[in-house]
């Protein structure tokens, strides 16, 4: 075996392993409850995924690379990232232009940011239509 592979095996085996073989370290137990707890359905983007397989669903790899479709874009991220009462979520929505159209996605806190987010797009120069698809997060 490649000294690699050995490598990435035992870092695999010791990340199994506690460091109190068969007791329980209450600062441990307490740690845990302090964390809130994540199901492996709230970080499942499958459904997400399927959706914007077939093309029909702009995506940032779809980013027009002229020079206006780019200043639009870039425009509008700084005003999104320069507001201070947009959520990191919002800040990091995609902001995708084709030829003067904006879609707007990813997930905002609330409806009044979503609108918020999507006037900063409207506002700018050179966008002929803006299309909202922002969602709220579940909180």
């Amino acid at each position: 075996m490649k000294p690699t592979i050995v490598a990435l095996a035992l870092l695999a085996a010791a990340a199994g392993c506690s460091k109190y073989e068969g007791t329980t370290d209450p600062q441990d137990t307490q740690q845990a409850a302090d964390k809130p707890s994540v199901t492996a359905h709230e970080a499942d983007n499958t459904g997400r995924n399927e959706r914007d397989k077939g093309g029909d669903t702009p995506t940032p790899g779809m980013q027009k690379e002229n020079e206006t479709d780019l200043a639009i874009t870039q425009q509008i991220r700084q005003q999104v990232v320069k507001a201070d009462d947009i959520s990191v979520n919002g800040k990091n929505v995609k902001i995708i232009t084709q030829d003067g159209v904006v879609t707007l996605r990813g997930p905002v806190s609330s409806a009044e940011e979503r609108t918020q987010i999507a006037s900063a797009a409207k506002n700018v120069d050179g966008v002929k239509r803006v299309d909202n698809q922002l969602e709220i997060a579940a909180k």
